[in-house]
């Protein structure tokens, strides 16, 4: 069985998923820790629970998601998986953390590239790779199906979406993703998204005003 935990990180508010299972073995999806004191709480959280990471992985590689890609890499020895359409995102991460007055050391490791269909495997639990561009251009979620959770990213929020206006983004790509990869499961499934709440597929369907029409 999977645990789900988050931490809300960074001057952008991004959430850090940690996912374990029962044997201690942890995912890191979309390190957002910024500051020193960030690093140290997940660390901590790691060590409180005697965790062993053994991946790291971005759904997208917008700079909010990807501030602690280096310091998690060189802490657990560990390198990036991501979608191939990604490697360019990550690449202009840097930049745009000097436009927004936040820099960062961005990763410079082997990139592992993961494709629509991959299953990322926790022990005898999966996460089945959903291709869901349009906030960016290789954006993927991590759906569970045996405990009914997805790991969305920026594609879909609690009564909202992701933005389409920064580099690679596309509106009705977006759209189409949440319409045909996320609003096809069923209504329990919880979404952990890139930042806010939790919500789920049903809540979306009835109360999301840029969605309804899928409905």
């Amino acid at each position: 069985m999977i645990t789900v935990q988050f931490f809300t990180f960074s001057p952008l508010s991004e959430n850090t998923y940690l996912l374990y299972n029962d044997a201690g073995h942890a995912i890191i999806i979309d390190p957002g820790c910024y500051f020193k004191e960030e690093k140290e709480k997940l660390q901590n959280y790691i060590v409180t629970k005697q965790l062993q990471v053994i991946q790291l992985i971005n759904t997208h590689c917008h700079l909010d998601h990807v501030f602690g890609n280096k310091w998690v890499s060189e802490n657990y020895g560990l390198e990036l998986f991501l979608h191939p359409n990604e490697e360019i995102v990550l690449s202009f991460a840097p930049e745009s953390g000097r436009m927004w007055g936040i820099p960062f050391e961005n990763y410079d490791g082997k990139l592992h590239f993961l494709q629509e269909h991959d299953v990322v495997t926790l022990g005898e639990d999966e996460l089945k790779v959903l291709l869901a561009p349009g906030h960016s251009p290789g954006s993927i979620c991590f759906y569970c199906e045996k405990q009914k959770f997805v790991i969305g990213g920026d594609v879909l929020f609690k009564e909202s979406i992701g933005r389409t206006d920064l580099p690679g983004g596309k509106h009705e790509t977006l759209l189409e993703s949440i319409r045909e990869q996320l609003f096809i499961l069923p209504d329990d499934v919880t979404v952990y998204p890139g930042h806010g709440l939790p919500t789920t597929i049903g809540h979306e369907k009835k109360y999301n005003p840029f969605l309804n029409m899928f409905a």
